[in-house]
């Protein structure tokens, strides 16, 4: 044994030599590549020696210098972003140079002797291999607690960057309902005055105008009452007037409002609330904007043909709107996309409509889980599509 071991000793540079070429030769392990041979080496020297003293005392319980040694290895190891693979094939080309650099001095000793030799180098190697991947773990770990640590903290910066944003914005927002409330208000007069004016040729172009100036700002306006109801909601301040509610009368509102656009797009509008339940307990004002949304998105993009409104109970505590058309319909990749704030659907032919905001689905998707209802959507390019809400009788 004690020849074995000085033998060892006296070759641990060559082992180590030999070992370094063949971890830069061996295309298994690619992280090395960029590395010098100093960092390549790392402990595997204090490990050859850490062997010695196992070997020279024949005990196997004397590992603490290899135990040592390769929790330094690991921990390197998992700085430079070694692969677990990667180690693996660097002992196992360790355990290969040490038999081939020792093959000769092996095959002349005694049987017991050459067995006892290989079973202490493949114990010493495997003892390294598992403390190495313990100190490569547990690097892993603490690499991972810190980044992990840092997506928090700048998940705290972001969220406060948004909330600050989105103050910015909701009082931007505010700021500019009024004077546009004033700009419509005015508009609205004028047109009236113009109206009733007798030289209606000479007026014609006025009227014109003015009607574009009217259009203009109620769309705008529109634009920012909805942002400002996508903002309240993501900062959860709309809060519900839970009353007891008619289906019925809410939808013959929103259908009666709506009539002057079904009229110029000289579309049919059906409503069929005949299973409708006689009442429900919701949020009367957020039940209208549903409605008004999904009827006013139906006609939007439907250019001939009908739109088709259904209220019917479902069962003992739920009931459903249907509202569907024949319009240009929903592709697949964009059934995923619609319901995302100032998102619009496009066709071969046009982009996207002028007139659409891209917030009213929006502002649909939020509402229905404001009022603790769940929103499907069936849809066919070309043939038209269909939103199913279903709700709870009460909330």
């Amino acid at each position: 044994m004690n020849d074995f071991s000085q033998l060892l000793s006296d070759k641990i540079n060559v082992i180590t030599d030999n070992w370094v070429t063949a971890v830069r030769q061996d295309r298994q392990i690619e992280s090395a590549d960029n590395l010098s041979r100093t960092a390549i080496q790392d402990h595997i020297p204090l490990l050859l020696e850490a062997m010695v003293t196992v070997i020279f005392r024949s005990q196997e319980s004397e590992i603490q210098p290899i135990l040592e040694a390769s929790w330094e290895h690991g921990g390197l190891r998992a700085t430079q972003g070694f692969d677990p693979t990667e180690i693996v094939r660097e002992y196992c080309l360790l355990r290969q140079v040490i038999f081939s650099t020792l093959e000769t001095e092996l095959l002349q000793a005694k049987p017991i002797e050459l067995f006892r030799v290989l079973r202490l180098i493949d114990a010493t190697v495997d003892e390294a291999i598992s403390q190495c991947f313990k100190s490569y773990v547990h690097e892993r770990l603490r690499e991972l607690e810190q980044l992990h640590s840092q997506l928090q903290l700048n998940n705290q910066e972001l969220t406060r960057l948004v909330r600050a944003n989105q103050d910015k914005f909701s009082h931007l927002a505010h700021e500019l309902k009024n004077p546009l409330t004033s700009i419509i208000g005015y508009s609205d007069l004028f047109l009236r005055q113009e109206r009733k004016s007798s030289q209606v040729k000479d007026n014609f172009t006025n009227i014109e105008h003015i009607e574009r100036v009217l259009r203009n700002g109620r769309h705008l306006l529109h634009l920012v009452n909805d942002a400002l109801d996508v903002s309240r909601y993501q900062e959860g301040k709309m809060k519900l007037q839970v009353a007891p509610t008619s289906v019925r009368f809410l939808v013959n509102s929103v259908v009666e409002m709506l009539e002057p656009s079904v009229r110029e797009k000289q579309l049919e509008i059906i409503v069929d609330c005949d299973r409708a339940p006689d009442e429900i307990r919701t949020d009367s004002l957020r039940l209208q904007q549903i409605i008004t949304n999904l009827v006013s998105n139906a006609l939007r993009y439907t250019h001939q043909g009908k739109v088709k409104l259904i209220c019917e109970r479902q069962d003992s505590d739920k009931w459903a709107l249907i509202v569907s058309d024949t319009g240009i319909g929903i592709s697949a990749e964009n059934k995923e996309l619609i319901f995302n704030p100032y998102y619009r659907v496009s066709n071969e032919e046009k982009a996207y409509l002028p007139e659409s905001t891209g917030l009213g689905l929006a502002i649909v998707d939020q509402l229905v889980q404001l009022l603790k209802g769940k929103i499907e959507l069936v849809s066919q390019v070309g043939v038209g599509s269909t939103f199913t809400v279903t709700f709870p009788l009460a909330i």
